[in-house]
């Protein structure tokens, strides 16, 4: 992820600092540091130039997941998990995009902190909100998820019409099952008479003799 610190200017740059060092400082702080982030330091498109988040992280994630990054180094993995709890389940949509955005950045090597990310994750695949479920299945912490909640991330992502390239593990784990199950979701779409997202045809493609794949009739857009 692209450093913040970089994206920039001042005062910014050093408002950032001060929150940064508050939060070292008094940990329970980032309850009120962490949803006026946006208001303090930054707000809008970040590298990706998409300003809803769904692209990649907005200005406001990155600063946020900063603070984030800052706290993982404050408090040992137990504490972490309920602060991160506690600021995903409190937020609105935005600060809730920057917690899962912000997954990255912790040890989810630590049982407590791998457990609240699963949850987080899960939480986020529930709704329709394309910014959540972007951001949860960009996220690194889809390794913490068995095969088929992986497959799972995949399908909702079709769904709701978030790109498959965002997913995170899209090259690596897509095997025989999940080319079978986007082609009983491309077939379903199209005998209710709506359009097969374009990028279930690279998938199916990769895995042409997927047990009891047919393929869907629409064109191939490659």
């Amino acid at each position: 992820m692209v450093a913040v610190d970089d994206l920039l200017a001042e005062p910014a740059r050093t408002e950032l600092a001060r929150m940064r060092a508050e939060v070292v400082e008094r940990p329970g702080r980032v309850a009120v540091l962490f949803p006026s982030a946006a208001r303090r330091v930054a707000r809008g498109p970040g590298p990706s130039g998409d300003p809803t988040g769904t692209e990649g992280p907005t200005l406001d994630d990155l600063v946020r997941v900063e603070l984030l990054r800052t706290l993982a180094t404050a408090l040992p993995p137990g504490g972490l998990a309920r602060e991160v709890d506690a600021l995903y389940d409190h937020g609105d949509a935005d600060e809730r995009r920057a917690v899962l955005r912000g997954l990255d950045a912790l040890d989810t090597g630590a049982p407590e902190v791998a457990a609240t990310a699963r949850r987080l994750l899960a939480d986020a695949l529930r709704t329709n909100d394309t910014r959540l479920v972007a951001a949860a299945s960009a996220s690194g912490a889809q390794s913490l998820l068995d095969d088929h909640s992986w497959r799972q991330t995949v399908l909702k992502c079709l769904f709701v019409g978030v790109p498959l390239r965002l997913v995170a593990g899209m090259r690596e784990r897509a095997d025989a099952e999940l080319a079978r199950m986007c082609a009983d979701f491309a077939r379903e779409r199209e005998r209710a008479g709506r359009a097969v997202p374009a990028d279930v045809h690279p998938l199916l493609g990769r895995f042409p003799r997927a047990p009891d794949q047919a393929r869907p009739s629409g064109p191939d857009p490659r």
